[in-house]
């Protein structure tokens, strides 16, 4: 990367320099809040309702005998239950003709059955329908602010320094706002508790339903009893589980996180920051028009070993210039020479230490 290029080619002193003598300040804000809601009763009601349609389908019943003494006229049949109460109830006997034995009572038992809903079983599922109405309805109130999220940040960086006789100093703010309204997200959960509303309507039309609702029952409380049809019938068991879920979450289940900070950094984002602005400043020297000033004392230096050297072969002997050039020559060649040889050799050995370790890997995969 170029901006760690930059960073390596800087001089250690001149960076240490630059640390000694910073002074900076990193202001820090931030503001974080995020409501949420929990639609686990949702989830919960939704699978359940089909289980409560199964129930109300098939309902549990029982047979009810009406007992009632009334006018033989009124009696629409007479059962062997009429001729035992009859026979113990001679005071009912209007007249008995002895020669054809024919008996006429002037009133008679009359029994009549009836089928009853009224199980504990069936009141348990009209209780449970009435707890989910109430439930559905809280739920909607505590809902009408909808869910949010907020998280709003500010950094204020402001340092100087001195590198040498250069002042430099350095500002930035940093602004970032995040704002959500989650009235799209509800609009999908509104229509999932519409959608659930019409399913207990359609509960409510059913003749068990209707029944129980006419006799004004008092609603079955918790501890439910665990008789054998609520614990056997696979229905029963998800209407028992949604009855203790509402019994444990009668509270709104709202997430609302908040954290609020306004400080002034001097750990971590105050070290980061200080470094943004070394190179930063690394940057702006590459503007700098005396860059090439190195480029030449490296030519200076050149020239300077070039005339000491040759000054040094003169003084030994006084070479004439064709030998001196032709000595220069042979000496440059070897020289290279060297080098050419020593890149192969190189190149040569890192080839060969390559291969062996691909030999190493192939024979480790077989």
């Amino acid at each position: 990367m170029e901006i760690f290029d930059l960073y390596q080619k800087s001089s250690d002193v001149n960076n240490e320099h630059f640390n000694k003598k910073l002074d900076s300040r990193l202001h820090v804000y931030k503001d974080y809040e995020k409501v949420e809601y929990d639609f686990e009763w949702l989830d919960i009601m939704e699978e359940t309702i089909r289980y409560l349609d199964n129930i109300l389908r098939n309902p549990n019943k029982f047979i009810i005998n009406e007992e009632d003494v009334i006018k033989i006229e009124l009696a629409k049949r007479v059962t062997v239950e009429s001729i035992k109460h009859l026979s113990r109830n001679t005071n009912l006997i209007q007249d008995y003709n002895k020669k054809t034995g024919d008996v006429r009572p002037s009133k008679i038992l009359n029994i009549s059955k009836e089928e009853s809903f009224e199980t504990y079983e069936n009141k348990f599922i009209y209780s449970l329908i009435q707890n989910m109405k109430f439930y559905i309805d809280r739920k909607k109130k505590s809902m009408q602010a909808g869910g949010s999220y907020k998280n709003d940040k500010k950094l204020e960086y402001s340092a100087t320094t001195n590198v040498g006789k250069e002042k430099v100093d350095m500002n930035f703010t940093i602004n970032s706002k995040v704002q959500e309204n989650k009235n799209k997200d509800m609009e999908e959960i509104n229509k999932r508790i519409d959608d659930l509303e019409l399913h207990i309507k359609d509960l409510c039309t059913s003749d068990v339903y209707k029944a129980i609702d006419k006799k004004h029952i008092s609603l079955v409380t918790s501890p439910i009893k665990k008789t054998n049809v609520i614990i056997k019938n696979v229905n029963f068991q998800y209407a028992l589980r949604l009855w203790n879920y509402m019994q444990e979450h009668t509270d709104d289940d709202v997430k609302d996180e908040k954290n609020k900070k306004d400080y002034y950094d001097n750990d971590t984002l105050k070290k980061m920051a200080d470094e943004s602005f070394l190179i930063n400043y690394l940057i702006s020297k590459t503007l700098d028009e005396d860059d090439t000033s190195e480029v030449i004392e490296k030519e200076e230096l050149s020239k300077k070993v070039v005339n000491n050297m040759l000054e040094n072969l003169l003084s030994f002997n006084n070479i004439p210039l064709e030998e001196l050039q032709k000595l220069i020559g042979e000496q440059y060649e070897v020289v290279k020479y060297k080098e050419v040889v020593s890149d192969k050799y190189i190149e040569n050995l890192f080839k060969s230490s390559i291969s062996k370790y691909l030999e190493m890997v192939d024979k480790i995969k077989i």
